[in-house]
């Protein structure tokens, strides 16, 4: 676990306020000279970004670790076929050992090969998923094989090589920008000045206008038959919460407040388990993200549970940001 203890030392660096974050400033200005002038560069056309001939709606964040992409990514899927476009999603497929050429991913496929996100993309939305490591070639295939007409990119903001519509980046509420510093002094993947260029910016778990919230949907038993369950169902009595995303401590603090007395457990981010990690000896109910239990569906455990949880932007989000996709499309 010794990725869990970095992770954990990183987040009290930049988030904690602790002084020694200064220390590696002089390695951040590096960082921070080559994001911008990437960013520039396509700016500029210096470097070309490539279209694939539909509107790209892109969702990001600044950050290292999770803001909350994922959910919405699902809430825009559903808004946007609503709304009678033919939506395909498109990533990177982080943690997935074949992302070298174009996959489609079903909410069957193996999450070991395509990303544990990537078929929970999948399985949730019932969209057409590609991952591959160039996010043009995957959006292409979405295009010429699924006949979509609009792509949405996952985690997409600094792959700038893929042109972009729309851009939307998500804000946790909690922790913010973090010391607002570049890596590895800070959590920052380019300079805080980024995010007056986006479209639109939504904080999870922010009020009013802009806002973004997380709410559960319901508890389902992982990799067996059975019965749906609510939070409530399982009392005021401790239950283990697993957690391998990039702010664990949000799905903890979200149980919480459900009324649940946690055992905390965090592991790193896209976290490959074994069996064992999960068997705490004490026959107690243990429960984690929906994103964590794709990846243990084939694990022989009466207690895992899957906590679901949907996106709830601001009313206002939904009908501004089909305007300006629609404004956009007649300017082009």
């Amino acid at each position: 676990m010794i990725r869990a203890r970095l992770e954990r030392m990183l987040e009290r660096l930049w988030y904690g306020g602790s002084p020694l974050a200064w220390l590696l400033v002089p390695l951040s200005l590096p960082y921070c000279l080559v994001a911008s002038g990437r960013r520039l560069a396509y700016r500029r056309g210096w470097l070309a970004a490539q279209a694939v001939g539909v509107p790209v709606v892109v969702v990001g964040n600044l950050t290292v670790g999770g803001t909350g992409k994922t959910p919405l990514v699902l809430w825009l899927a559903q808004l946007f076929g609503d709304a009678g476009w033919r939506v395909g999603i498109v990533g990177r497929g982080y943690g997935g050992r074949d992302t070298r050429r174009p996959r489609d991913v079903t909410a069957d496929s193996d999450p070991r090969q395509v990303g544990d996100e990537a078929v929970l993309l999948a399985a949730r939305s019932g969209r057409p998923v590609v991952v591959c490591r160039d996010r043009v070639a995957a959006a292409r295939r979405l295009v010429t094989t699924h006949g979509c007409d609009l792509v949405l990119a996952d985690d997409g903001l600094q792959h700038y090589r893929l042109a972009r519509t729309l851009e939307i980046a998500v804000v946790d509420a909690q922790r913010g920008l973090g010391n607002r510093l570049c890596l590895p002094a800070g959590p920052l993947r380019e300079p805080a000045g980024r995010l007056r260029e986006v479209d639109f910016e939504l904080v999870n778990g922010g009020q009013g206008v802009g806002a973004m919230q997380l709410r559960v949907t319901g508890v389902e038993p992982v990799g067996r038959a059975g019965e749906s369950a609510r939070l409530a169902d399982f009392g005021a009595g401790p239950v283990h919460a697993v957690a391998g995303i990039g702010h664990p401590g949000r799905f903890f603090a979200m149980l919480r407040a459900e009324g649940l007395s946690v055992i905390e457990h965090a592991f790193p981010d896209h976290h490959a388990y074994r069996a064992a990690e999960l068997d705490f000896g004490d026959g107690l109910p243990v429960l984690m993200t929906d994103k964590d239990a794709v990846k243990c569906r084939a694990f022989d455990h009466p207690g895992l549970w899957s906590v679901g949880v949907e996106a709830r932007p601001d009313a206002g989000f939904g009908p501004a940001l089909l305007a300006r996709l629609q404004r956009t499309r007649c300017e082009e």
